[in-house]
């Protein structure tokens, strides 16, 4: 998913002309339905399933019904304050059936910090090609009044969750990172230096979620003790020091630097070697440095500067 705060706003946004929809339009005879910016409760939403809000409208609106008239006042001057996510479905649509449930959950359980809108498509035709809705079920949101990119079709529920989290995070909502049993069974294997249960454990959630900088960082630092494992601190280093060209020196004594709280050191250590070798050398020492850097994490202040130093080293 794109960063949403580079996405232009949605009031600006000439490829996505909301202009005609921020005037009431007529409506077909239908059911009355709710009340504009009106939560919804379990028999309004096409899957009878969550009330929007706590019984007797006390609490805040977790599932509204948009439509083209009121799509000004619900999403557009809402999102100024309250993220707003909208689901684009139809009676007729079955994945509907199936993505529906899992928003209208996450949208109660986020207690008003975020607002489900329910847009149904066939209703509002004018809405949905606005929003270039080529098919159902898609999910966007709008920040600020800003468009974030969404998704088409079903996903997990865990995957509609971190796209909910983006979203909450784009609005400059704290988002409390979840607790993953998974996670802290590896990380105590790391501790106690079981490496083959920590790397097994590590490699199991990436296999599911790719992205997750904390099983990253777990299993570079499984590869940083194997590396140097048997090794003496102070007699790698002064190797490293007295023999500048030792790729294999240099390397390993970045590894126990990392370990002894200096990765500063280390981060130079390395891009100074980046800078003396070349070809195959060099992107060895590069997938070297690469992988310390992911013992610390991308949101390591020395990281993004030692990333500047190799970027200048390499071009």
């Amino acid at each position: 998913m794109s960063d949403p705060r580079t996405t232009p706003s949605i009031f600006t946004r000439g490829a996505v002309d909301l202009s005609a929809l921020r005037a009431p339009a007529p409506s077909p005879a239908k059911t009355p339905a709710p009340a504009e910016g009106a939560s919804r409760t379990a028999d309004d939403s096409p899957s009878a399933t969550i009330p929007g809000g706590l019984p007797g409208g006390v609490g805040p609106e977790t599932i509204i019904d948009v439509t083209e008239a009121n799509f000004q006042t619900t999403v557009l001057e809402r999102s100024l304050s309250t993220p707003v996510i909208l689901d684009f479905w139809a009676d007729w649509c079955e994945p509907c059936k199936q993505l529906s449930p899992i928003l209208e959950r996450l949208a109660q359980a986020g207690g008003g910090s975020w607002v489900l809108g329910k847009v149904d498509v066939d209703a509002n035709p004018r809405l949905a090609q606005a929003l270039r809705v080529q098919g159902i079920p898609m999910v966007v949101a709008v920040v600020n009044g800003q468009l974030v990119e969404g998704f088409t079709g079903v996903l997990p529920e865990s995957q509609v969750k971190q796209y909910v989290d983006a979203v909450l995070k784009a609005g400059g909502v704290a988002v409390e990172a979840p607790e993953d049993p998974r996670l802290d069974a590896a990380d105590d294997a790391l501790m106690v230096g079981d490496l083959d249960e920590a790397e097994a454990a590590y490699r199991k959630i990436l296999a599911e979620h790719p992205a997750d900088a904390a099983a990253e960082s777990g299993l570079a630092q499984v590869e940083l003790y194997r590396r140097i494992s048997g090794a003496d601190p102070t007699t790698a280093v002064a190797k490293a020091d007295a023999s500048p060209d030792d790729i294999d020196a240099q390397r390993l004594a970045a590894d126990v630097e990392v370990l002894s709280g200096e990765a500063d050191k280390a981060y130079a250590r390395l891009v100074a070697l980046v800078k003396r070798t070349a070809g195959d050398e060099r992107e060895a020492v590069r997938k070297h440095l690469l992988s310390l850097f992911s013992v610390a994490g991308p949101d390591d202040p020395a990281v993004a500067g030692a990333r500047r130093a190799l970027a200048s080293a390499l071009f």
